[in-house]
């Protein structure tokens, strides 16, 4: 299972404590986390299953590099981190 992290201002908004989740693509990790907490999908995707412009991934410290399909690989034991960068003035 890869363990998902996410940053303290997604964490101020929604519950959403590091949790475990098996999968072998970030979509497929992605979809675990949601199916235990359904709000953080607006937060991460759009409304065409891609990640938000503002939302990064990150799989093993490598920014994941399919945006919009998440079919980039995750492994057992796997450390992805949810990273939303802040905006504005």
């Amino acid at each position: 299972m890869a363990r998902v992290s996410f940053t303290n201002n997604l964490r101020r908004h929604l519950p959403c404590p590091p949790t475990e989740v098996p999968g072998d693509t970030v979509r497929a990790v992605l979809d675990g986390v949601f199916a235990a907490n359904p709000m953080l999908r607006s937060y991460l995707l759009d409304d065409q299953g891609r990640l938000r412009k503002h939302v990064k991934v990150f799989v093993g410290g490598r920014v994941v590099s399919d945006t919009a399909g998440l079919s980039d690989s995750v492994s057992a034991g796997d450390e992805v981190f949810v990273f939303q960068a802040l905006s504005g003035g």
